[in-house]
């Protein structure tokens, strides 16, 4: 499997491009605007795009996601349905934000905690992780030891948690619960920076490391 990172959007997010290499059949994660960049590198894998995915309603992740799987004329899927309140709120926050239009959406499939996601010969866990917003999803690849985390974790840091409905007690119960038992191995793309891996934040991010919570 190939991953594809393009930052896209004035925010730097991280769009993901994962690749089937069985299939020729790819996944975007977290579309959220600069389309034509991710179809550009999109375009150099030579794959054809199956699924959309997000990890949740911010507008810099799933801004313009609607209109990338209805260009490519495929389901999106996520993030889980307590993110709605977000994307109803697309078009006032395009407005704000300096976007071009947007519109609301309903994705093809809400998702829930335990459900599992497809394309080409690859399937990914989902992983309900709210705190930074209380929809957001994480999306796991158990064989690639490969993690979509989107802005609940990053490197050195985690997601804010001052928006709406952001809760900081629930976005460290839903890294050390969800996210750590998967082991420190674990490579994982966040919304916006550099990869980094379980372990690695395990040891040393100021927020969630092991020595910060009194873990060992």
């Amino acid at each position: 499997m190939k991953l594809l990172i393009v930052p896209v959007t004035p925010f730097m997010q991280n769009c993901s491009l994962l690749v089937c290499e069985e299939t020729n059949r790819a996944a975007a994660f977290d579309p959220g605007g600069d389309l034509d960049r991710i179809d550009e590198a999109l375009k150099g894998t030579g794959a054809t795009l199956e699924k959309v995915f997000l990890t949740h309603g911010h507008i810099d992740h799933c801004g313009q996601s609607a209109e990338f799987a209805k260009r490519h004329g495929v389901p999106l899927e996520g993030p889980q349905r307590e993110d709605a309140f977000w994307i109803d709120q697309l078009p006032e926050q395009g407005k704000r934000f300096g976007f071009a239009r947007l519109d609301a959406f309903t994705p093809d499939r809400w998702l829930e905690d335990g459900d599992t996601v497809e394309f080409g010969a690859q399937t990914l866990k989902v992983f309900h992780c709210p705190g930074h917003t209380p929809g957001h999803v994480v999306f796991f690849h158990e064989a690639a030891r490969l993690a979509i985390v989107g802005d609940v974790l990053f490197q050195g840091s985690i997601g804010r948690t001052d928006f709406p409905r952001g809760d900081h007690a629930t976005l460290i119960r839903s890294i050390t619960t969800k996210l750590w038992p998967l082991g420190n191995d674990v490579s994982f793309v966040p919304g916006h920076g550099p990869m980094s891996t379980f372990g690695d934040e395990r040891a040393g991010n100021p927020f969630v490391g092991d020595a910060v919570l009194g873990r060992r």
